[in-house]
């Protein structure tokens, strides 16, 4: 990708600080978006203090402003990855979910096509839209017929029709990546989601860490550098394509707190809840089309991704 103008919008989130810092890193200047509802400015430090390529606004996506800055800076592409990202906030309040999810990228998505975007990279959930699967690996023909078992996942799901409609209407070529359960450093350890970061802190702190249903549950865990690979490479490629970004591989969240509690040096059990409703049983992601059309392929063992997110936890444990 030649150096371009980039609209991120949930830029000082987990995801969005370190796609943040790979475009700055790469010579791109970045319009960074967020509320800072969940995001945190210090993730963007390192972005801030690379002379003059960052542009931040604390804006809601909702928000008409957001246009004014489209108008603006007229940037070349768009990453949209601000959301209501929980699946138990959005069983709870459904409208809220899609004012943000679905309101929210209208908003970005009109803003887009108004100043001649070129291309918009949108975060989709790998986790959630294809509802309760049938066989897995997960490959992107699954999406078609799929049922998502919570509002989140309907509207991740609705926002691709929404993307093919503005590809086809306006001219706005899109890439939907469907991400599986990114993990890494500047995950909040304190959040509802995020289990990689919250069982480390935990773990860290001596604290039994609380494994919902039995344990037997799986999820395809992918680590956040490789995840903002795939934004970078979508750039230029895979047009008009949901691409899967994910590992391949399932891991049961028993296997993983026994991942951890070796690294952490943890010798304590776990705790056992109920399961949550909208929780999925198994879930796994097939990356092989994402390798075809952007040459992307994950390259962070598990192992390497858990030791690299303790490390993060520890040295910013209160």
């Amino acid at each position: 990708m030649t150096e371009a103008s980039v609209l991120v919008t949930g830029a000082a989130g987990f995801i969005g600080s370190h796609l943040t810092d790979r475009l700055v890193g790469d010579g791109h200047s970045v319009i960074a978006v967020d509320d800072l509802s969940k995001g945190r400015i210090a993730n963007l430090a390192e972005a801030r203090s690379a002379g003059g390529a960052l542009t931040f606004y604390n804006l809601d996506v909702r928000s008409e402003e957001v246009r004014a800055v489209f108008e603006k800076h007229r940037p070349q592409v768009v990453m949209h990855l601000a959301a209501q990202s929980s699946v138990r906030a959005s069983l709870e309040d459904p409208s809220h979910d899609a004012q943000v999810n679905v309101l929210g990228l209208l908003n970005v998505l009109e803003g887009a096509a108004a100043a001649g975007v070129r291309k918009l990279v949108f975060a989709s959930s790998g986790g959630t839209i294809y509802g309760e699967p049938r066989r897995l690996p997960l490959k992107e023909t699954a999406a078609a017929g799929a049922h998502p078992q919570s509002p989140y996942g309907i509207t991740k799901k609705v926002a691709g029709d929404y993307l093919r409609f503005y590809q086809r209407y306006r001219g706005l070529d899109y890439t939907e990546l469907a991400l599986a359960n990114v993990y890494g450093p500047r995950q909040d350890p304190h959040g509802e989601a995020g289990v990689v970061s919250i069982f480390s802190a935990k773990m860290l702190g001596g604290e039994a860490p609380t494994i919902f249903g039995d344990g037997n549950q799986t999820r395809d865990y992918v680590f956040v550098d490789d995840v903002v690979h795939a934004f970078a490479l979508a750039v230029d490629r895979a047009p008009g394509k949901l691409l899967n970004i994910g590992t391949g591989l399932e891991t049961s969240v028993n296997h993983l707190f026994r991942l951890l509690a070796d690294a952490t040096s943890f010798t304590g059990e776990p705790r056992y809840g109920p399961l949550p409703a909208g929780e999925l049983r198994r879930s796994c992601l097939d990356p092989s089309l994402a390798e075809a059309e952007l040459g992307w392929k994950p390259w962070t063992t598990i192992g390497d991704g858990l030791a690299q997110t303790i490390a993060w936890v520890r040295a910013t444990a209160p």
